[in-house]
């Protein structure tokens, strides 16, 4: 395992980032399924366990807080808007999970899906400015249930993922949400800023 809170680049103690996300505040199906492998996770050192309030499944960044002007966000929030009109609601499903070298996670299925919405969101950020922050490729559907906060062993976590026995789980997606999040106590904590429903 290695430690997933080192500083990537432009992060710092206060600085805020805006970025998309789906969160998971009204999904009691996901989060009795992180709640069941944070039990078989509770006592492993080396590990920051995610509570149900900051669940949440990557999707594409925006920019930092002070290199994003509000009208510009606010015409990206109008133009992703028009774009998630196509696409109607749908389930996703978790699984199991992963052990990664700076997570246990679960990953999204079908992840095409997924996919289709953050492909939106992209359109709508290039509408305005004409080029999107983030490569497209590489993007991996997931919701995290904990962060290795240390360099260290990864056997006993594997062996702890194993043993559970976690039933799987399923969300609807019928939104998007645009947070400002911040990373300075060592978990992702945001601030809703919009949040636009699915066609």
């Amino acid at each position: 395992m290695a430690d997933h809170w080192w500083w990537r680049p432009g992060w710092r103690v206060g600085r805020r980032f805006h970025t998309w996300h789906l969160t998971f505040e009204d999904q009691p199906d996901v989060q009795r399924f992180v709640a069941a492998y944070r039990d078989a996770l509770t006592g492993l050192e080396g590990l920051d366990l995610i509570p149900d309030r900051w669940l949440h499944l990557t999707m594409q960044g925006v920019g930092f807080t002070d290199e994003v002007s509000a009208t510009d966000l606010e015409a990206i929030v109008d133009a992703v808007r028009a774009r998630l009109l196509r696409i109607p609601a749908f389930d996703i499903h978790f699984t199991k999970a992963s052990v990664t070298p700076e997570a246990v996670e679960s990953f999204a299925e079908p992840a095409e899906r997924v996919r289709d919405v953050r492909n939106a969101v992209r359109a709508g950020i290039a509408d305005v400015w004409g080029h999107v922050p983030e490569a497209a490729d590489g993007f991996k559907p997931h919701v995290s249930v904990a962060y290795s906060s240390a360099d260290g062993p990864a056997a006993p976590v594997l062996e702890a993922v194993e043993r559970a026995n976690v039933p799987p789980a399923t969300a609807r997606v019928a939104s998007v949400q645009l947070i400002t999040l911040n990373r300075d106590a060592r978990m992702y904590e945001w601030e809703p800023v919009a949040e636009i429903p699915l066609g």
